[in-house]
């Protein structure tokens, strides 16, 4: 038999050979959810290496998952990767080994954690836990403490939220800031445990010793003027936050995020009390992967006086005032009611019309309550003479579209990405190394009931990818997204169905994870 062979033979069997022994193949698991935790990815790695050389093991492969948490597989693309080879069942090793069960997974159900490890071990893959006190060999024994040590993972992760959350209670209260930017006029400044300050912080900058804590502080002087100014226009003007917003605009000014002004920011900075020196937390909550849920305002905690405030305690409560009434809308029948007037005064409606009528709310809040205007004009008897279905999406789409934008732009900086809006186009450019084009694909139905998704692209920019954000059938919500490279695609005009050649479905995701991985930062190390 050749050399070729025998090592062929070997791959066959799950073993290799090296100086007349057979080793088993087996892979590697490592996880660590932060940089400062205890047991770094090499200190797994080394006794991983140290079971492995007891076990007559060899280390064939290696998935890593640096800086992910363990509460779910979401993000875990190396555990993700790691299953999905198992089941295909295209891997040359015979065992898995995982530092321990904690680093397997925190999930908070625990028969998730045996799930994905029942998932191996129908492929053949054993799972070893290579620094616990028990053998996984599934006797009795072993299954009734690794199901105790799962419980545990998951309990460590809920006892650990709730001592953080008490820990960052009582610092709010001492008058430290926790968390999240400063904001437009404000800055963050390091101080020690004394108090003494230290030095601002930038953009994405974090504290780097455990004694350390953050302040805000008042911003530059120009920031100041802008902020009080906003206040002004809205308490002294009754001006709308659109309508500060688009002022804002014209002037060329940027937030403290240098994004453009939009209503909700405004808004944001109408309604913090961080602009009066009180430290406010506990607003929302998102603990242990759940959905993120706004808290009642007997749930927050409020340190009064903490920072020096920029705004006065007056015109901030007079502004809180006017949100509040503002926020008072009509019932359905009374805004129906004055719709009705309108009509019958006019004997047509349209958007326009509502919008210059001063008895009635905006076309917007009418949208906003029932769902679209032609909803609202069906309830009032009034048919329009053309079908404005067509128009109400694209306007529906036009508003999605910029709200889009803004969320991916804010997920490509959550992985510490720099990144910049090319004006007057939907186009992102991604650490001045390639740029991302956003295109809103409207779902539209033909003849027989079939989906299809039409889209133009303008014109190819070097060094981008485009993304083709394809929406469900009400148009509502994405569907699923292509990413595709121009130097792939030359066509400007494309029409998709449910179902495409190989050549394009080849880019379809379900989600953007594999966009925003792209563009997340590396240190050497991880890279290694």
């Amino acid at each position: 038999m050749t050399n070729k062979q025998t090592t062929d033979a070997s791959v066959a069997l799950g073993s290799v050979e090296k100086n007349g022994r057979n080793f088993i193949r087996a892979a590697q698991y490592v996880r660590m959810s932060t940089e400062h935790q205890r047991y770094s990815i090499d200190n797994q790695k080394a006794a991983i290496d140290s079971y492995a050389a007891r076990r007559n093991m060899k280390i064939v492969r290696t998935y890593s998952d640096s800086g992910k948490s363990g509460l779910n597989i979401e993000g875990r693309e190396g555990l993700k990767r790691l299953i999905s080879d198992v089941e295909v069942d295209q891997v040359e090793f015979d065992a898995v080994l995982v530092f321990d069960v904690s680093r397997w997974g925190r999930f908070q159900d625990a028969d998730e954690a045996a799930y994905y490890e029942y998932i191996c071990k129908k492929a053949g893959k054993q799972v070893h836990y290579c620094a616990e006190q028990f053998d996984n060999d599934g006797s009795p024994i072993s299954a009734i403490v690794k199901g105790i040590k799962r419980t545990m993972a998951g309990e460590y992760s809920r006892e650990l939220s709730s001592k953080v959350f008490a820990g960052k209670c009582r610092l709010v209260e001492m008058g430290y800031r926790q968390g999240g930017p400063a904001g437009y006029g404000l800055r963050r400044v390091l101080v020690d445990e004394h108090g003494t300050r230290k030095c601002t912080l930038s953009r994405n900058e974090q504290k780097s010793l455990q004694t350390d804590r953050v302040i805000l502080v008042p911003g530059p002087k120009c920031e100041i003027r802008i902020v009080n100014r906003i206040y002004r226009w809205f308490v002294e003007q009754r001006i709308s936050e659109v309508e500060i917003a688009r002022r804002l605009n014209a002037k060329g000014l940027t937030t403290d995020l240098d994004r453009i002004w939009t209503a909700r920011v405004v808004h944001q900075i109408l309604s913090n009390e961080k602009y009066i020196g009180h430290n406010v937390f506990n607003r929302s909550s998102l603990k242990l992967g759940h959905r993120r849920v706004d808290n009642a305002p007997d749930m927050w905690i409020r340190a009064e006086h903490a920072f020096e405030p920029i705004v006065s305690r007056d015109i901030f409560d007079c502004a809180q005032i006017i949100m509040k009434e503002r926020s008072q809308l009509p019932s359905n029948e009374e805004m129906l009611a004055d719709l009705q007037k309108l009509y019958e005064r006019c004997g047509i409606l349209s958007s326009i019309a509502i919008d210059n009528c001063p008895e009635t709310l905006c076309s917007t809040a009418y949208r906003r309550r029932f769902g679209s205007l032609l909803q609202a004009y069906s309830l009032i008897g009034f048919k329009p003479a053309r079908n404005y279905h067509y128009f109400e999406v694209n306007r529906k789409l036009s508003e999605y579209r910029p709200e889009f934008l803004l969320n991916l732009q804010a997920q490509f900086e959550e992985t510490g990405a720099t990144v910049s809006r090319i004006p007057k186009s939907d186009t992102l450019s991604i650490n001045d190394e390639f740029k991302v084009r956003v295109i809103i694909a409207r779902h539209i139905t033909i003849a027989g009931g079939l989906s299809r998704w039409r889209f133009r692209i303008k014109e190819r920019l070097r060094n981008s990818l485009t993304v083709i954000v394809r929406m469900n059938e009400a148009n509502d919500v994405p569907l699923d997204y292509y990413l595709l490279p121009d130097f792939e695609f030359s066509r400007q005009q494309m029409d998709m169905s449910k179902k495409n050649s190989l050549g394009i479905d080849a880019f379809r995701y379900d989600n953007l994870e594999l966009l925003l991985n792209m563009a997340r930062r590396h240190t050497i190390q991880e890279a290694a």
